[in-house]
């Protein structure tokens, strides 16, 4: 169960932003079911992961754009009507779907749910259900019943069978998905090892836990993208963190949804 840790309102999280607001092209989430499960469906019959093409009998080459890129919602729609004009409760053949990441599945299914009045959010943090101890990865979070529920819109009737799951990716348990801040806390009291959390061989460890914790934190501001995108390009002298940056990590994992007064200063270059 995913309950508020601070005196947060879900009513804060119930209208777009500019990242997941639909725009006004030929497709729209007007209309779409409730379900959630029915949504994350919907969800993965128009987009298709970069990393998982080849599980579906596709590659690159059949498609006009692979790009990890998130996209506001308003260009993505625009892109998936480009490649098929159909309403969005009709499953596209796979080499006719948007290509992206599990950030485009879950910023997608957060517009479904903010259009219709639901609290939602996207959230960045590790799985525990895929190759590695908690891999970096992207959901959804929304507001029903009184808590946060959380979503995973990637995992289809094509991946979630080849990872073995069998729970509610509507709903996901709590001990599969944690936030980046919940990873962080758990990293620093010494009850879990940081290098059991990350991305592929190169990116794992503390400074990378910290990365997510700072796109979590511009995520559930309503920047679903920031300039902590890049990285991929940190050299290995930003690995070590000074005290000042784990201090002021400690206070974002811990307050994820607090706004940031000044911009955080640059740390790529250092």
């Amino acid at each position: 169960m995913v309950v508020m840790t601070t005196m947060e309102s879900p009513e804060r999280w119930r209208h777009h932003g500019p990242m997941s607001a639909p725009g006004a092209g030929s497709l729209t989430f007007d209309g779409l079911p409730i379900d959630v499960a029915a949504l994350c469906r919907i969800v993965q019959g128009v987009l298709i992961h970069s990393d998982w093409l080849t599980a579906y009998g596709v590659s690159e080459a059949q498609f006009r754009t692979v790009s990890r890129e998130t996209l506001p919602l308003a260009g993505r729609l625009r892109q998936i009507a480009d490649l098929d004009g159909s309403a969005l409760t009709v499953e596209r053949a796979p080499d006719r779907r948007a290509v992206g990441t599990c950030r485009d599945y879950a910023l997608m299914l957060c517009g479904m749910l903010r259009q219709q009045g639901m609290p939602a959010r996207v959230r960045c943090g590790f799985g525990a259900y895929f190759t590695r101890a908690w891999e970096d990865h992207w959901i959804c979070e929304y507001w029903r019943e009184g808590r946060w529920r959380r979503a995973d819109a990637q995992l289809d009737r094509i991946i979630a069978p080849s990872l073995g799951i069998g729970f509610d990716l509507a709903d996901l348990p709590d001990d599969m998905f944690i936030t980046a801040g919940e990873a962080w806390r758990r990293c620093r009291a010494g009850k879990a090892d940081p290098m059991g959390f990350g991305h592929g061989v190169q990116a794992s460890g503390l400074w990378f836990v910290r990365v997510n914790v700072v796109r979590d934190h511009h995520s559930v501001n309503g920047r679903e993208t920031s300039d902590w995108d890049t990285w991929r390009q940190a050299t290995a002298a930003r690995h070590d963190l000074s005290e000042s940056e784990r201090a002021t990590t400690d206070e974002l994992a811990a307050h994820p949804e607090k706004p940031t007064a000044e911009p955080l200063p640059p740390w790529l270059g250092r």
